[in-house]
């Protein structure tokens, strides 16, 4: 029968409240996708970020990348509201600071630095907030173990 797709605009909208109230500038809506496939075979993927990559960027003519933010309907849709909230963070901490069709892997995006970003933007929508530019991390890292930020990465 194979894997199907099919718009995802419930899941860009998520994104986009995340993204805006995160103030995650670099995150290009016009180059950014979002599917969601029924099908799927796979056993533990819930969603998948995939990145065009630079030799298929220059083949194409694009200056910029794109990403792709698929979620597999047999494993996201049945999770509750705030476990899917968290796999879109997650998919949307893949993606560069550059934007350019690179990948930021799971050694940085794990389920600690998921939860530190999760819990942040829930304060902020709590408090009906956006995000001040630029976010002290300095502050928010003395706040948790270094072990959290396995990269210092600054998502805020």
């Amino acid at each position: 029968m194979g894997i199907k797709y099919y718009p995802a605009d419930d899941v860009k909208k998520d994104a986009e409240d995340i993204v805006n109230t995160l103030k995650w500038l670099h995150v290009d809506f016009n180059n950014l996708g979002f599917l969601r496939s029924k099908g799927s075979t796979g056993r533990g993927t819930i969603a998948r970020c995939h990145a065009l990559g630079k030799a298929m960027q220059m083949a194409m003519g694009r200056t910029k990348g794109f990403y792709l933010i698929e979620v597999i309907h047999e494993k996201f849709d049945s999770l509750p509201k705030h476990e899917q909230m968290k796999t879109i963070i997650h998919e949307l901490m893949h993606i560069p600071k550059t934007f350019g069709g690179g990948f930021i892997h799971h050694d940085v995006v794990c389920e600690d630095n998921v939860v530190v970003v999760y819990d942040h933007y829930t304060n902020l929508k709590q408090n009906s907030q956006t995000s001040p530019v630029p976010y002290d991390v300095k502050k928010h890292i003395e706040e948790k173990p270094k072990r959290v930020f396995v990269r210092q990465r600054r998502w805020f």
